[in-house]
């Protein structure tokens, strides 16, 4: 009988030390690295989510992505809920450069890496940030309707800001007028936020053509605003040049109707997978840069 109970009792020594040994195994293997995205009612972030998802894939991650509803609140809560799931990396696109402070702030009392996507953090410990560079697309729009219009003599610009306080509105807005500010033959009829949404850049079009429809030039700061803003054009009759930026499917359509005349092409796909290659590189222990740039260009129908 003590014969038995020896073995019963190695026996179950034996499977608790390998239920353990499972335990670690799935617990190396399990790699969480979360993804708070601004909001997923955006083809351009949505095309970030599915970008990073393919890089986690190919690289044995988990991506968790939690859509932030353009609410810095739910931003918050979105982190926190983030951090109680064991994430090894944050990657956050913010809904303000602002508001998101204290976010980051939060996943940096936890010691976990945070890397922003698009949007930058005024504040808190970021490892790295991922984007395009918007003031040299905001330039590249002023000069793509500067040579569009160059035969024009007086040329009126209506600008359509996206939110108030993110970075991509003030760096893109900043590289087009430092290009189309110092004109003569340059006159802002308007510039208004739409706040990088498509029915809110169509209202504020609509209003600002009732007031004025001697435009030449409508830059968007994203494309769903130029789309709602080249839909109300159309209804007006009015010929005045739309530019977006993005390069978002929607716009490349539109552009190749005839609807919209360019727009400042970005990779929002590769966007999230450098994302995911940076959380990988810092887990690791490698050092990564400060600042990843990626490419723009030029898409139009000239």
């Amino acid at each position: 009988m003590k014969t038995i109970k020896k073995v019963l009792a190695l026996g179950l020594v034996a499977v608790i030390a390998m239920g353990t040994l499972i335990g670690c195994s799935r617990s190396k293997d399990d790699k969480k690295v979360g993804m708070v995205l601004s909001t997923l009612n955006n083809p351009f972030f949505v095309s970030m989510k599915e970008g990073a998802e393919k890089e986690a894939e190919k690289l044995g991650y988990e991506l968790i992505v939690l859509d932030s509803q353009n609410d810095p609140v739910k931003e918050r809560s979105n982190v926190e809920d983030l951090i109680q799931l064991g994430v090894v990396a944050l990657l956050i696109n913010p809904t303000d450069s602002d508001a998101v402070v204290k976010s980051v702030e939060i996943a940096n009392e936890k010691s976990i890496p945070v890397i922003t996507l698009d949007r930058q953090s005024n504040g808190g410990v970021v490892t790295s940030h991922v984007a395009s560079d918007n003031v040299k697309g905001g330039a590249m729009a002023a000069e793509f309707a500067l040579e569009t219009l160059k035969s024009e003599s007086n040329i009126n610009v209506v600008e359509l800001q996206g939110i108030p306080g993110a970075s991509a509105t003030r760096d893109r807005g900043a590289g087009f007028h430092s290009i189309l500010d110092n004109k003569s033959n340059i006159k802002f009829v308007s510039s208004q936020a739409a706040d990088f949404d498509r029915q809110k850049g169509l209202q504020v079009m609509e209003n600002v053509v009732q007031g004025n429809s001697d435009i030449q030039v409508v830059f968007a700061h994203n494309d769903e605003m130029a789309l709602g803003a080249a839909k109300a054009i159309l209804t007006s009759n009015i010929n005045a040049i739309v530019i977006g930026f993005d390069g978002n499917d929607d716009a490349l359509d539109a552009i190749e109707k005839g609807e919209m005349t360019a727009t400042v092409a970005q990779q929002p796909d590769l966007i999230g997978a450098l994302g995911v290659q940076l959380a990988s590189k810092i887990y690791a222990g490698e050092t990564v840069d400060k600042e990843i740039a990626a490419d723009l260009k030029i898409v139009s129908n000239k």
